[in-house]
């Protein structure tokens, strides 16, 4: 027994395994906790004049990009009430306008005149459908542009973010002249491709739905003043 322990002892040896300095770099900054926050990219930025305000600048920028983007969220909200105001304003002016023929209808002295005038409370009611129509129009012409303007204001601050984000991680290596892809607008792979009568035809779904009921309703003097 005595004998198979002394061999053990003789074929023990110890293996060493050789590391880079990388490898002694980190294993050092794992021991010492105060080495680690004194290599960490945030104190790196601290210690850098031009990192420190550069990130400044960058974070105060994307506040700014933060706060319009609200605004024009804020405003495209505003522009959606408005457009459901003027619709409202649509339907009420064409139901009372509805009424009043068949008033005018029911007074059997007056029917033939009212009959031959058919045309005056048609061209009445087309008139300030084309008005409210476009009043719609112009509105929903801003709220799309206000959406693009928001879509680009989206696109800025994401572009603003990655190279906030890649200089917190970078420190003091990162390069100074880089600046954020803003001005370049870069389309995205997944983009589809979209048909431009289609987007057209559903940014103006609005309009073009009052004008199909204008078209439909026009037509109402006559059949209620003259008869079928």
């Amino acid at each position: 027994m005595a004998d198979f322990v002394d061999m053990g002892k003789e074929s023990a040896h110890v293996v060493q395994i050789p590391g880079d300095a990388d490898n002694e770099k980190k294993l050092s900054l794992v021991m010492d906790p105060i080495a680690a926050i004194q290599h960490h990219p945030l104190m790196e930025i601290s210690e850098s004049p031009g990192h420190l305000l550069l990130l400044k600048l960058w974070q105060r920028e994307e506040n700014l990009f933060a706060r319009r983007a609200a605004l024009r969220e804020t405003r495209m909200d505003s522009i959606k009430r408005e457009i459901f105001e003027l619709c409202c304003s649509f339907f009420v002016f064409h139901f009372l306008f509805l009424i009043l023929l068949f008033v005018s209808s029911v007074d059997i002295v007056g029917r033939d005149l009212n009959c031959r005038d058919w045309w005056v409370p048609t061209v009445l009611s087309v008139s300030t459908s084309l008005v409210i129509v476009g009043l719609v129009q112009a509105k929903v012409w801003r709220y799309w542009r206000v959406e693009r303007q928001l879509q680009r204001e989206k696109g800025d601050n994401r572009a603003l973010s990655r190279c906030i984000q890649e200089l917190r991680m970078k420190g003091s290596s990162f390069d100074l002249s880089k600046e954020p892809a803003i001005a370049k607008r870069m389309k995205s792979s997944s983009v589809e491709i979209k048909w431009k009568p289609l987007t057209w035809c559903k940014q103006n779904t609005v309009t073009i739905g009052l004008l199909c009921f204008t078209g439909f309703i026009s037509p109402a003097s006559k059949l209620v003043l003259c008869g079928l």
